[in-house]
């Protein structure tokens, strides 16, 4: 029998509050079919035009996860040692960065393609962009909730969008994908921290009548 639509209500906001990121992992593999209802559940997400721009590109094997976590590291070396850095410090986050990614099972891979975006001659296109990033965006958000509903922990991670010709290169992905995030994903190491939130008045506007 299911949820009357009073109990539906609750777990949903139950799901969505108790969402944590967890960055460390047990070694056990997520099921084929678990990761592949988490996948359906973020393509579920809205779009503009419905035109589903999201890319996924799994990594699950040990040697895709650290041909891709030392690509991405050497260049976060670059660019922290170019900023004046200390290099204890850079090596340091570079060897956390390296951990993340190679220590989960799974590593999703989230990119959009432009290819079925509509095209336009002038700053409209901008903000074509725009929304192929939003929807890609909106479909990370499904997949987090997804994976959280699953049991499993999931990490949110922006690294790409600093090298995102890296992760192409590294990953060999297919032409038109553009990088944007990695979600790394697993059983749960830990519970993770309660995130700080701002309550929702300080961040409200109610223009004038």
């Amino acid at each position: 029998m299911g949820l009357d639509a009073a109990a539906r209500r609750e777990a949903w906001y139950e799901l969505a509050a108790g969402r944590r990121s967890i960055r460390r992992y047990g070694t056990a593999p997520v099921p084929a079919q678990t990761l592949r209802r988490i996948l359906s559940a973020a393509c579920w997400a809205p779009s503009a035009h419905n035109r589903q721009p999201w890319r996924f590109a799994v990594l699950d094997e040990a040697a895709a996860k650290d041909r891709l976590a030392r690509a991405m590291g050497e260049r976060l070396r670059v660019d922290r040692l170019a900023d004046g850095d200390a290099a204890d410090l850079v090596a340091a986050d570079a060897a956390r960065s390296h951990a993340r990614i190679t220590q989960a099972p799974v590593v999703v891979v989230v990119a959009l393609d432009m290819a079925d975006m509509d095209r336009y001659p002038d700053k409209r296109q901008r903000a074509e962009y725009l929304m192929a990033v939003q929807s890609t965006a909106m479909a990370v958000q499904n997949l987090l909730l997804a994976a959280h509903a699953e049991g499993l922990g999931a990490c949110w991670m922006c690294a790409p969008l600093f090298c995102p010709e890296v992760v192409s290169a590294a990953l060999e992905l297919p032409k038109g994908w553009e990088p944007q995030a990695l979600v790394t994903m697993g059983g749960p190491a830990n519970a993770g921290k309660p995130p700080m939130r701002h309550p929702v008045e300080t961040v409200l506007w109610t223009p004038p009548a």
